[in-house]
């Protein structure tokens, strides 16, 4: 057994974490899934006459909630990578294949979950929402991250969202070794923050005004830069007009662009870094309170976004099949939907993604011929 592996749950769980991103990913990942509730439906257009505003809020603007995740992606890419902000990687190519690591195999694991259940699904109900049969081709692309890329239908709402972070965490890595490249034996401390505030003006005033482009990174590139400059400025190491400097160059190309074309998903971004960086370094202790709830939301987020849709998926053939199609029974299929998803989420979180997560450290560690350490 691995040093790695012996460390239990409970260790890591007792660890302090970052509670402020745990709030704002917990509350993201439960909009997701009450989003893609409303917007598939069949339950969500039975319950429609009951809550009219609700349902249409939660099925049109609630899906703006995946900024949070893109900020924050930055901002913790940002801490990985590069947490002073200067230029160069020293392995990019390692960097690349340990994210892939990291995201792959739960995505892949929660993807064949996905073409099982929905013909079971299909069994009881025929819908819009649900997927054709999988084929080897549509298979093999998700496993690449490549299926929004190569224009296969993707076999579970959000799965566009893995492609796009492991894109943008290719875009940095490249951004990070050409500033190093470039940078040479000079310091550069404003290097990449000027690279990234170029990187954030380009996507927000050009690639995210064409839909066109929402398959490719450079269209989410905004929201990413922004929590890689909040990670940077939030820096208390940093002098307050060195982050007041940073925090600005963040909000000039955001400002310049909803002036030109208001998006209310680029506001929230805005709002979402700026937040990450007064709080988002705060450390909270996972014991105690309404910490327990929120730390424990936060760790099962990927995983409830990665299996929520099959899951409500099926229930929601089952509850258009066999309980009353009156909007109060209905409600209540939403609900335990929502309550399945997050029950699956904990358990894929528990019995897939983290043996899954130890598995992929061991190979790594392995193919860099060195032991894995417990500090991982």
């Amino acid at each position: 057994m691995t040093v790695a592996a012996a460390v239990s749950q409970a260790d890591l769980a007792n660890r302090p974490q970052f509670g402020w991103i745990n709030v704002l990913k917990g509350g993201a990942a439960q909009l997701i899934v009450l989003h893609h509730l409303a917007f598939y439906g069949p339950m969500s257009d039975y319950v429609q006459p009951l809550w009219p505003a609700l349902l249409d809020w939660l099925g049109g603007s609630a899906r703006i909630a995946v900024q949070v995740f893109l900020v924050i992606g930055g901002f913790l890419v940002a801490k990985s990578l590069s947490p002073t902000g200067r230029p160069g990687i020293a392995a990019p190519l390692q960097a690349v294949w340990r994210r892939y690591a990291k995201l792959a195999p739960p995505f892949l694991a929660a993807t064949l979950l996905a073409a099982v259940i929905t013909p079971v699904a299909g069994i009881w109900m025929m819908h819009d929402s649900m997927s054709a049969a999988v084929t080897l081709g549509q298979l093999s692309a998700h496993a690449l991250l490549l299926h929004g890329v190569l224009g296969y239908e993707s076999l579970s709402a959000g799965a566009w969202y893995v492609a796009i972070d492991f894109q943008l965490y290719m875009l940095t890595v490249s951004l990070l070794w050409l500033g190093g490249r470039l940078a040479g034996q000079r310091r550069g401390h404003w290097l990449m923050p000027l690279a990234v505030t170029m990187g954030i003006a380009f996507s927000l005033l050009y690639f995210n005004l064409d839909s066109g482009w929402d398959n490719w990174a450079p269209y989410f590139f905004g929201s990413y830069g922004l929590g890689m400059l909040a990670w940077w400025a939030g820096d208390p190491r940093r002098k307050p007009a060195a982050m007041a400097l940073l925090m600005t160059m963040a909000a000039v190309p955001v400002l310049l662009a909803l002036a030109i074309d208001y998006r209310s998903r680029i506001a929230l971004a805005l709002v979402v870094a700026c937040a990450l960086c007064l709080f988002g370094r705060a450390r909270t202790p996972s014991q105690g309170g309404a910490w327990n709830i929120i730390n424990a939301l936060g760790r099962i987020s990927y995983a409830v976004f990665l299996v929520h849709f099959p899951v409500s998926l099926l229930v929601n053939a089952l509850f258009t099949s066999y309980v009353p199609l009156e909007p109060a029974w209905q409600a209540l299929g939403m609900l335990t939907a929502w309550g399945a998803s997050l029950a699956a989420g904990a358990a894929f979180h528990r019995w897939v993604e983290v043996p899954l997560g130890r598995v992929m450290g061991g190979v790594l560690a392995h193919l860099a011929g060195r032991p894995v350490l417990a500090s991982r």
